[in-house]
């Protein structure tokens, strides 16, 4: 029998529901997988939410969330050339991951490299994708740079840690507690902030009061506040979320929180950048499929990097299926460290 989980409309944890399907054939350039593991994403948090933009653009409701998967290819359409049946593979979706059973095209899927699990495969495309085109596309960060990673223990954060590294990058991490910690050190960060025990930015005040050349940042109005003061001439602040304006524990938007969090987002003047040679840079991947062709070379070239080392395959921490709704709360209480799967 094949499942999924459907999303019908905006709202709490109780909007997953887990139904049971007819799949369709694959078509020309597709191809049928039984999947093993799925990738759990912040982002499929918000889409329940009703508050992903790409999401209710692109797709509407009902929608099911998930952006990466692992298993097995079990038929192939007309016209596919590099991939077989029985062929274990991971692949990208730009939503409907929560399934047992994916159809997608051919381009969209990869071969699994020996030596990692399904369950690592599958928690590792939208981060590692994610932290690949911050760093390798957007900021560009040259050897010896200093760059400030929030929310290293994280699932995009950890990437960033050990793809900072790999660029001969200095690498401060910040993390919500101590429990993380001895993880980032694992990546390699040269050192570590753990907002839990005070003020984060008078603790980096005091171990760099240089600044930074670099600051990823998908936390929200505060932390971009701050960081942007903690830039070096030259520097870059780079955006990809808004996590603290979200919900920690419910499921429900705060709406109060969210227009207080809108209003108090600073709003950069270019004459200000342009004086002080300091830029601000952003970015959605669910809204760059003009660019698969460069995304697909990212993650060959992740997966080749996990394969041989150069980068550890991602922590996890997995739930049935049916606990879904269990693993959306664990993810939003941002006690977490690596990627959260769900197994089929």
């Amino acid at each position: 029998m094949n499942r999924h989980v459907v999303v019908r409309s905006a709202g709490d944890y109780r909007h997953l529901e887990i139904e049971s399907f007819e799949p369709r054939p694959p078509g020309r350039g597709e191809v049928a997988i039984a999947v093993e593991a799925v990738g759990i994403n912040y982002a499929d948090c918000i889409v329940r939410m009703g508050l992903y933009a790409s999401a209710r653009q692109l797709v509407g409701w009902p929608i099911t969330p998930g952006f990466e998967l692992a298993g097995r290819v079990t038929t192939i359409g007309e016209g596919v050339q590099g991939l077989r049946t029985g062929d274990r593979v991971v692949a990208c979706t730009l939503f409907g991951a929560y399934t047992t059973h994916a159809v997608l095209p051919e381009w969209q899927v990869f071969h699994a490299p020996e030596g990692i699990s399904t369950e690592q495969l599958a928690a590792f495309p939208a981060t590692f994708l994610t932290a690949w085109y911050a760093l390798h596309h957007l900021a560009h960060p040259r050897p010896g740079q200093h760059l400030l990673v929030h929310s290293a223990a994280g699932g995009v954060g950890s990437m960033l840690v050990q793809l900072g590294k790999h660029m001969n990058c200095k690498v401060t991490g910040v993390v919500g507690g101590a429990h993380k910690v001895a993880f980032v050190e694992s990546l390699g960060a040269d050192d570590i902030v753990d907002r839990s025990q005070g003020d984060p930015w008078a603790a980096l005040d005091a171990a760099h009061p240089d600044g930074f050349d670099l600051v990823l940042d998908a936390n929200g109005a505060d932390s971009l506040r701050e960081g942007w003061k903690r830039l070096r001439p030259g520097g870059k602040l780079l955006v990809y979320g808004f996590h603290t304006m979200l919900p920690r524990q419910g499921g429900r938007p705060n709406w109060l929180k969210l227009a207080w969090g809108w209003v108090r987002t600073p709003r950069f003047s270019p004459l200000e950048m342009t004086q002080s040679n300091r830029s601000v840079l952003a970015f959605n991947l669910s809204f760059m499929e003009h660019e698969r062709e460069l995304l697909q070379t990212g993650l060959e070239q992740g997966l080749e990097w996990m394969s041989s080392g150069i980068i550890q395959p991602p922590g996890v921490t997995l739930f049935a299926f049916d606990d879904v709704a269990e693993a959306h709360r664990a993810i939003e209480s941002g006690t977490t460290t690596g990627k959260l799967v769900l197994i089929p």
